[in-house]
């Protein structure tokens, strides 16, 4: 008789609960279960990979250790979170990661109760952590709260703000460093194994509270040489120093694949009761997947793949990228001007500074995390007479908002922002969009603000960018490719604050900023065939505003729309108060915005999610018919 194959223990894992029915030597064939479960799901979907499949065993015995949801437990960054999606009742979704209706890329709090705080921008999670343990305190409960950081995170100046200010209060909270990268860590074997189970043992921290409480007895001077000897001997043997003086209990480094290590300090540090302990946990990028941990991102992001082979599915590119168009000006101004120099927050491969670094090693320079201090450092090149140009994305660089009024704008530095993945960003969702730059940064004095409406247009706009050399300024362009027009060989410094008609008429005017520019033009094509004579003009610059192209509009026209990948308060507004201060809103103009909704958009493509922003040609057309009281679904049939 044929014995029937065993069921995948993943079948029967549905959520953290069912581990209780695993036993301990039953969950590395679990975890070989959820890591090709998440290689198959990325390979359809595309998405983070090779941080998941470094914490499969780490997430594994911390829901296996830990009673979530009712313990808290954050990701952070959240794109380690793929295989905790597997384990908390998301499976059956997982192959929807990162598409419109889908389950995000990253923690979510409204998606599941095991997601207790979104983490998708890094550093936040022991500050996020801190806040949930000292409100568990308040509220009398005993639940724990755990906090999984990469090393990358621990990059960043809040992360350590953060350990200094739990080490102070001394709440009970545990911090899991997944060390990925950094390579921070002592060997990781046996005798290492051994120390941090001993040192997490209910045994060690007993006999070190009874210690603790006979040197109280004893005078000052013995009770500060006492805790000195014992974090010494400690630390010389676990490593740690620096996470023990902001207040934390070390211990580690522990091999995160290796469930006999991770299992019983896990435990041990679950059922202690003690204040803010540290598990240095040392893990593998790409683990268990050959492609990954050969490739030398540990395939980071990747596309669509083989799983067999690893060759990742790439689209056929009509047009080069934003970033490659931006990288390749940003070298041309280099090699021109020795006085270009680079910053990036640890993102060089995804703002195309990985190629410039490979020219100008000397003048190129990742901060890391660390955004506030990536633009103060590049405020203080430019006292000195370089011209740095800070390459973010647009939603990192709202974390250094700060250091971008007081360090730049005010002191009038000449630092240049060239900022990536402006608008909707498509499958990262609302987390990376980039809706809200130019509003802060256009109400920033002396600051200017272009959006390049094409890959020619950025070419130009970095070249300007370079020239500038009287106070900040900043360059918007989107993520994916361009409209595939004819490139420049060299960039043309632009006139400041002066835009460009696209097509003249005399009925409706469209006023763009950045790249709706081509939806403005097929909307001006429709509106041709219903007899609208449509004028078609690109901004270019929303700070400083070009005051003659503006009068024109207004004056010339029946209707004038602005249209910007921008939250409401950015280009319009200061369009509206130019207007409102020319007294050009008392007559019969009807002016109106097309901005990003007051909302956040979950992830999608990208031409879907301007569908439903409204940013669209075919809702240009719609909003410009209702302004004018005509009905376009009647005219539209008549005309068939």
């Amino acid at each position: 008789m044929t014995k029937k194959p065993d069921t995948p223990m993943l079948d029967k894992v549905r959520s953290p609960a069912d581990l209780n029915d695993v036993p301990d030597e039953r969950l590395d064939d679990l975890a070989d279960e959820v890591r090709r479960e998440m290689i198959d799901a990325v390979s359809v979907t595309g998405g983070h990979l090779g941080a998941g499949l470094g914490v499969v065993e780490l997430t594994v015995a911390i829901h296996k250790v830990f009673d979530t949801p009712d313990d808290r437990l954050i990701w952070d960054v959240g794109h380690q979170c793929y295989p905790h999606k597997i384990l908390t009742e998301r499976r059956e979704r997982i192959r929807t990661l990162r598409k419109g209706g889908g389950l995000s890329g990253f923690t979510k709090r409204t998606e599941s109760a095991y997601d207790p705080f979104g983490a998708a921008h890094s550093s936040t999670s022991i500050s996020a952590g801190l806040g949930m343990a000292v409100a568990r305190d308040l509220k009398g409960k005993d639940n724990h709260v755990i906090c999984v950081i990469g090393d990358g995170a621990m990059s960043a100046g809040m992360a350590y703000e953060a350990m200094n200010n739990a080490g102070a209060l001394d709440s009970r909270l545990v911090v899991i460093l997944n060390d990925n990268d950094m390579s921070i860590a002592p060997p990781v074997g046996a005798m290492s194994a051994y120390l941090a189970r001993l040192v997490s043992s209910h045994t060690y921290l007993s006999v070190r509270e009874v210690g603790k409480q006979i040197a109280k007895r004893l005078p000052r001077f013995f009770q500060d040489k006492a805790a000195k000897a014992e974090e010494f001997a400690r630390g010389y043997w676990t490593g740690g120093t620096l996470f023990e003086e902001l207040g934390f209990y070390y211990v580690g480094p522990i091999d995160g694949h290796n469930m006999e290590h991770l299992l019983p300090v896990l435990r041990n540090v679950r059922d202690a009761n003690q204040g803010p302990v540290l598990v240095h946990v040392v893990t593998k990028k790409g683990k268990g997947y050959l492609p990954a941990e050969n490739s030398t991102d540990k395939y980071h992001g990747v596309s669509k793949f083989d799983v067999v082979t690893g060759n990742q599915v790439k689209s056929i590119a009509n047009a080069p990228s934003y970033t490659r168009v931006f990288s390749d000006s940003l070298i041309k101004e280099a090699r021109k001007d020795e006085r270009v120099v680079a910053i990036t927050a640890a993102m060089p491969g995804g703002t195309g500074l990985d190629r410039f670094a490979n020219i100008f090693p000397d003048r190129c320079f990742d901060v890391g995390i660390a955004e506030q201090h990536g633009v103060t450092f590049a405020a203080g090149l430019a006292t000195e007479g370089m011209k740095p140009f800070v390459v973010i994305y647009s939603t990192f660089l709202q974390r250094a908002y700060d250091q971008v009024v007081h360090d730049v704008a005010i002191q009038n530095l000449p630092v240049r922002f060239a900022i990536d993945r402006a608008g909707l960003v498509g499958a990262d969702g609302p987390t990376h969009a980039g809706a809200f730059d130019i509003t802060y940064l256009a109400t920033l004095p002396n600051f200017i603000v272009m959006a390049a409406a094409d890959e020619a247009e950025l070419v130009h706009m970095i070249a300007t960018a370079a020239e500038i050399n009287d106070g900040p300024s900043a360059v918007r362009y989107p993520r994916g490719e361009g409209v595939g027009i004819e490139m420049p060989q060299e960039g043309i410094p632009l006139e400041i604050g002066k835009g460009r008609i696209i097509s003249k008429g005399s009925t409706v005017a469209l006023l763009s900023l950045g790249t709706r520019l081509a939806e403005c033009n097929l909307a001006a094509e429709e509106l041709a065939s219903f007899g609208l004579s449509t004028s078609v003009a690109d901004a270019r610059f929303a700070k400083p505003l070009d005051h003659d192209l503006i009068r024109d509009l207004a004056t010339n026209h029946d209707v004038l729309i602005t249209i910007e990948e921008g939250a409401i308060g950015g280009f319009h507004a200061h369009v509206s108060q130019f207007l409102s201060e020319e007294g050009l809103l008392d007559g019969n103009l009807k002016f109106r915005a097309l901005t990003l909704p007051d909302r956040f958009i979950d992830q999608d493509s990208p031409a879907n999610m301007y569908v439903q922003a409204g940013l669209d040609s075919a809702a240009i057309v719609e909003k410009i018919f209702n302004l004018l009281g005509r009905n376009l679904a009647e005219e539209t049939e008549k005309r068939a």
